[in-house]
């Protein structure tokens, strides 16, 4: 799975405006909703959080992996933000987190769902590129990054 293909580049934002977990979440699905790929702003939001109350989707090492399953989904998408300053998203570690990705499905999807989970994960495991992307200016260096970055 390649995450540029789910991955739109306006669905990138850097940096992120929110300063707490539940601000970052809901400006990443208010990025998917402005961008048309779900049908239901609410619906999403709802489904995110009441996942994230299950537990936290902090992984730890200053990544966070909100995602939610959902009828307001069609198929699975994407939102990746960076933070200007690392916030507080109740990790497995205990650190702030500074890169947040989003993924959205369908409930029926549940195989791509965790593909891109895992394939997230992986990703975010090359320390010179997590650094990279912590450190990245823009949104558009963000998504060129992650491209060159799947691409190779």
């Amino acid at each position: 799975m390649i995450l540029t293909q789910i991955l739109q580049p306006t669905c990138v934002q850097v940096p992120l405006q929110g300063k707490d977990k539940d601000a970052v979440i809901t400006e990443l699905v208010d990025l998917l909703d402005r961008n048309k790929l779900i049908q239901n702003r609410q619906t999403v939001l709802d489904a995110v959080f009441t996942r994230e109350r299950t537990r936290s989707t902090g992984i730890g090492a200053g990544i966070a992996i909100p995602h939610g399953k959902c009828n307001a989904a069609k198929e699975l998408v994407m939102a990746l933000g960076v933070t200007e300053s690392p916030i507080d998203f109740e990790s497995v570690d205990g650190k702030p987190v500074s890169i947040v990705i989003l993924l959205v499905s369908p409930q029926d999807q549940t195989g791509p769902h965790i593909q891109a989970l895992a394939r997230i994960s992986r990703l975010m495991m090359d320390d010179d590129f997590k650094s990279a992307l912590e450190k990245t200016p823009s949104s558009e260096a963000a998504y060129k990054l992650m491209s060159e970055r799947e691409n190779k």
